[in-house]
């Protein structure tokens, strides 16, 4: 899985896990919906390290908690054509 994907999942079982609906830890957080829901819906492919502390900060956890998570164990990333592993 790339890192993007393992982000946007994370993200979303977050939310399921604290039984909120996105939009509601966007305003949590202070994070624009547009913002998110780009990133989620893969119109956009980044979202800035900045933009997951708060949506951390906005589901009361640190940012340890949020990539201490099987999903982030075999990630990759993309780039210019190659695959790194992480």
């Amino acid at each position: 899985m790339d890192i993007a994907n393992a982000v946007r999942q994370r993200i979303i079982n977050i939310a399921k896990k604290k039984n909120i609906k996105i939009h509601k830890l966007t305003m949590n957080a202070g994070v624009p919906y547009s913002t998110v829901s780009s990133f989620l819906n893969g119109k956009s492919n980044s979202l800035t390290i900045s933009t997951i502390l708060h949506l951390c900060e906005g589901a009361d956890m640190s940012l340890g908690e949020f990539f201490d998570d099987p999903l982030f164990n075999n990630v990759t990333a993309k780039r210019k054509g190659l695959t790194y592993k992480i």
